[in-house]
């Protein structure tokens, strides 16, 4: 098993390589307005570090989201036509979860990341495997009870939050994270089995390759302009 996996739902654009026993290699680069320019590069620098080449990729794993519309759709776009190229399956992972898997926590606590528009996305967990809710979009003083917080979006309001509630672990996603979490729900099962789970939208943490969207993209369409009379 040779995992690639990457991310770009966050102002993080990570990329690492998994061979199924630990992380071979990993990068990544904070910069929310060049996923784009960035994800490609990380890409070979992971496996330029691991001394190997994109065939002898096996999987592909990306962050699904939720994130801001245009970086989460590179991420996504990018699997899709790598395992097309290189004809190997795809998988999304909710990148809540690889913070939630990053963060190692054993008991319930919520994960936040920046929404934008003064509004976090989150998610509650039983622990660092087990989503109990969510992922949701929510104004920072709709975050249920006082567990304790993971990610960025906690210390971008910890006054509202509570700063007594965030928690010492990865603020932004780690690939090699993302790669461990997917490694751990691959293993021991037969390459059909887990496509014909992830094609039904049973696995828990799998799914297809698709953008989690909790609202409409800031950018739209503009309307048709109004008629002028005179």
């Amino acid at each position: 098993m040779l995992v690639l996996a990457f991310d770009t739902a966050t102002p993080a654009v990570t990329a690492a390589l998994h061979d199924g026993t630990r992380v071979l290699a990993e990068s990544t680069t904070v910069d929310a307005r060049r996923h784009g320019e960035l994800l490609v590069p990380a890409i070979e620098r992971v496996t330029a570090e691991a001394g190997v080449s994109l065939p002898d990729v096996t999987v592909i794993v990306a962050g699904a989201g939720p994130g801001p519309y245009t970086g989460l759709r590179v991420g996504l776009v990018t699997a899709q036509a790598l395992a097309t190229t290189l004809g190997v399956p795809a998988y999304g992972v909710c990148t809540l979860d690889a913070l939630a898997y990053g963060s190692g926590l054993a008991e319930p606590f919520l994960v936040a990341t920046d929404a934008r528009r003064k509004e976090v996305f989150w998610g509650h967990y039983a622990d660092a495997r087990t989503r109990l809710s969510g992922p949701a979009v929510d104004k920072p003083q709709e975050l249920p009870g006082d567990l304790p917080v993971v990610g960025a979006g906690g210390r971008m309001y910890a006054e509202t939050v509570g700063a007594s509630r965030l928690v010492e672990a990865p603020e932004l996603p780690s690939a090699g994270a993302l790669a461990a979490l997917a490694v751990e729900q691959l293993a021991g099962l037969a390459p059909e089995d887990v496509a014909e789970v992830v094609a039904s939208g049973t696995h828990p943490v799998l799914s297809p390759p698709r953008p989690v969207y909790l609202r409409r993209p800031d950018a739209q369409v503009p309307s048709a302009p109004k008629k002028v009379t005179r």
